[in-house]
């Protein structure tokens, strides 16, 4: 029966572990760069209550 590369398994899941961290990091210096009026939330419509009559 085969032998198992636990080092290869083990070097593929900390390339991918680092290439997780670095996508998070550029995500959030993405975030941190842009500016606050690019993605600015949807106000809320201001509704008046219909007239009681």
């Amino acid at each position: 029966m085969a032998k198992t590369n636990f080092q290869y398994e083990k070097r593929q899941k900390e390339l991918e572990k680092k290439r997780k961290t670095e996508e998070k990091l550029k995500r959030k210096q993405e975030r941190q760069n842009a500016p606050a009026d690019e993605n600015p939330e949807p106000a809320a419509p201001a509704v008046e209550p219909p007239d009681a009559a």
